[in-house]
């Protein structure tokens, strides 16, 4: 590296300057006074955990995202956590132990090996609220809601949600007899939305209507009417697979009273988190961006391996690009008062008075260059007569 190179920032890792950083932090405090409101209460898991806690459940989709380093006192493997779902977990089922639902939220920055897209962070200030244990359809549309109702505090437009659920995918692989690593392809190819390496992938199924079925998932996507072609489409699977297309419809039903203006689509072969997720699941989306805002579902048993088997329900999102998108002024705080070097006591208590009323008062200090505008001041505080007062720069 040479001495220029030094002052670099490695690739996907990035910084936040003023006066964006007082917009973040702005959006942060509002964040979780909502959900404050809601009745989340606020976690703060440790940036690095032991690596058998975050590759756990939820985290082991995470494995290749995760930085791992060697604890220097133990020498057990460690890692910089890349989500804190898995650490709401562990914290759910250890060291609170409730046996009422417990609702948990979070805001940090996490650490990605790699960007999920072109020109993506590798930082992200991931801010997530989790619900657990209870089972039910109402606290998945609970969920969403407080989701949406953050996207609306932050003022992001033309939102776009998509609903899917991954019991009716993993109920049809088990109707056709798919080994794992069938199942595994065809997740890919449905993904891409590949009809025909779909029914490529197919041929050998023997039961001609689980084969239809799960090739119907590829065309399963639009408005809420779909589910009524979903229902006619899978009639004849098994129980497991109409009783989670029976839950979308119920979410589907009451999402679609609190919406608002976010448009609702249906995709029953949206998978994200398939590896993972038990039950619904759901992105959003706004136009001009190429991939999701916000990502949520269902997760239950993500406790299991640290002893206590819970329900679960949430989202994540990062904040730090809902900022990017979002139509809301904060309060500019680059505006305040330059005072003079003085060690005028009347003085400094004036300058203490002004900040006691929450104004900004920056203070000169003695050889400095620039004036009042250079300091990000509009006022002085200037002496009239043995009187300190504000007046415009």
């Amino acid at each position: 590296m040479t001495s220029k190179d030094q002052w670099l920032l490695p690739e996907g890792i990035d910084e936040v300057l003023p006066p964006q950083a007082w917009r973040l932090e702005c959006a942060r405090r509002e964040l979780l006074d909502l959900f404050s409101r809601w009745g989340y209460d606020q976690i703060m898991p440790p940036l690095l955990e032991y690596l058998e806690s975050l590759l756990t459940g939820t985290g082991n989709d995470l494995d290749l995202q995760t930085f791992k380093v060697t604890d220097q006192l133990t020498g057990r493997m460690m890692g910089l956590r890349a989500d804190m779902t898995p650490q709401a977990a562990r914290i759910d089922a250890h060291p609170l132990q409730r046996s009422e639902p417990n609702r948990l939220c979070y805001m940090g920055t996490v650490l990605h090996t790699r960007t999920d897209g072109f020109g993506g962070s590798r930082s992200p200030l991931q801010v997530g609220a989790e619900l657990f244990g209870h089972d039910g359809v109402e606290s998945d549309v609970e969920i969403i809601s407080l989701l949406l109702e953050s996207l609306a505090l932050l003022q992001v437009s033309d939102i776009h949600i998509d609903l899917g659920h991954v019991g009716i995918f993993r109920g049809l692989a088990q109707d056709a007899g798919l080994t794992a690593q069938q199942e595994n392809d065809l997740f890919d190819a449905l993904q891409r939305k590949a009809v025909p390496e779909i029914d490529e992938m197919l041929v050998d199924v023997a039961d001609s209507g689980a084969r239809a079925r799960l090739a119907s998932l590829a065309t399963l996507n639009g408005d809420r009417s779909i589910l009524e072609t979903a229902y006619q489409q899978l009639a004849g699977a098994s129980k497991p697979v109409m009783a989670a297309l029976e839950n979308l419809d119920a979410i589907a039903a009451k999402i679609a009273q609190r919406a608002g203006s976010a448009v609702l689509n249906f995709d029953l072969a949206e998978l994200r988190g398939y590896r993972y997720q038990t039950g619904m699941v759901f992105a959003v989306f706004v136009p001009g961006c190429g991939q999701e805002i916000a990502r949520g579902g269902r997760y239950d048993a993500i406790g299991k391996v640290f002893g206590r088997s819970r329900p679960a329900t949430g989202f994540s999102t990062d904040l730090k690009e809902l900022i990017q998108l979002s139509g809301r002024a904060f309060a500019d705080r680059r505006g305040g008062i330059l005072a003079p070097q003085a060690e005028d006591p009347s003085l400094q208590a004036a300058i203490q008075a002004l900040r006691a009323d929450g104004l900004r008062v920056v203070c000169e200090l003695p050889g400095q260059a620039g004036d009042a505008a250079s300091m990000g001041c509009d006022r002085l505080l200037v002496d009239e007569d043995g009187t300190w007062v504000v007046k415009p720069a």
